[in-house]
């Protein structure tokens, strides 16, 4: 009996961008932010110094695969006030959402008092203000829907906790500062492919049957926690509604530098970006070492989620 057909077809030249490519000194380049701006990619990727703590760097392209790193780290950990105190130990994991005229960039900061998120903008991927620190801790893993819905912005959000353990929230602000509204979306399922902890991925995508959201999705093992991609549809006016989520993952490590590397069996994304044909370029780091692309026919994954679901909780 053949293989069934790849959701996610690998691209052939992956990794697409390693800490060889970096002209700065660092150990890893993995779960990168990617957007379009003046009709080039930008990537703003994570990468480990080698006292262990992380910073984001910036890379270009023109096709969404050959990247160029630019000569110097784009965030590095602010020095002083709030934002050097509650990101002295790195900050990581960036998403990148345009809205209202500008790029807003949310981020894990990492310090002694845990880990909470950071919202930062841009205009031009030159300069970067910080914003505010947006959650409390523990929080991570923090996506906001590229539309306000009913006036209000909304984010889906993951508690860095055991006390729900390690769902999916959603919450709404009226001024990207303050937030409320939360309610939990979706959790893990009980010896399903992600039944330890999911959290979001890349900001969802507007389809015409809903929001498109690529999540992460993590299995306990005995040789460690392996880390998948899964794909869940939200209700366009009302994202708090999860019109289903797929029961089957639709990436899992494959690739030697997936399967090996800084922390082994991941494969993670924070970035998705839609094209006007039809499919998705799909961005994930690979094992926390390297970064990996792809792309899925957005309508495919709109299908897997109505046509081979389960219950979100």
């Amino acid at each position: 009996m053949s293989q069934r057909r790849p959701i996610v077809e690998r691209f052939s030249g992956n990794p697409i961008l390693t800490k060889a490519d970096i002209p700065y000194p660092v150990e890893t380049v993995h779960n990168a932010a990617v957007v379009k701006h003046q009709g080039r990619y930008v990537m703003l990727f994570r990468s480990h110094r080698d006292n262990g703590r992380c910073i984001l760097g910036l890379a270009d392209s023109d096709d969404g695969f050959a990247f160029t790193a630019r000569p110097e780290p784009f965030m590095v950990p602010e020095p002083d006030g709030v934002f050097g105190e509650y990101e002295a130990y790195g900050v990581e994991d960036p998403r990148i959402t345009f809205l209202d005229g500008h790029y807003l960039i949310t981020y894990s900061a990492y310090s002694r008092h845990g880990v909470r998120i950071g919202l930062a903008t841009t205009r031009d991927f030159v300069t970067v203000k910080r914003v505010s620190l947006i959650t409390q801790a523990d929080m991570r893993n923090v996506v906001i829907f590229p539309e306000r819905i009913d006036g209000m912005y909304v984010r889906l959000d993951r508690p860095h906790s055991e006390i729900c353990p390690w769902a999916i929230w959603i919450s709404y602000s009226p001024d990207l500062i303050h937030w409320g509204g939360s309610r939990l979306v979706m959790k893990p399922v009980q010896y399903h492919w992600d039944e330890m902890k999911i959290g979001p991925g890349a900001p969802p995508i507007h389809t015409e049957r809903g929001w498109l959201h690529i999540y992460h999705g993590v299995f306990p093992t005995m040789d460690g926690s392996v880390y998948r991609l899964g794909v869940a549809l939200h209700d366009l006016r009302d994202p708090a509604n999860i019109l289903g989520v797929c029961d089957r993952w639709i990436l899992q490590p494959e690739d030697p530098w997936e399967v090996t590397g800084y922390v082994h069996n991941v494969v993670f994304t924070c970035a998705a970006v839609p094209e006007e044909d039809g499919t998705v370029k799909i961005y994930w780091g690979g094992a926390d070492k390297v970064m990996c692309a792809g792309t899925a026919k957005i309508e495919e994954l709109v299908d897997l989620c109505i046509d081979d679901r389960r219950p979100p909780c």
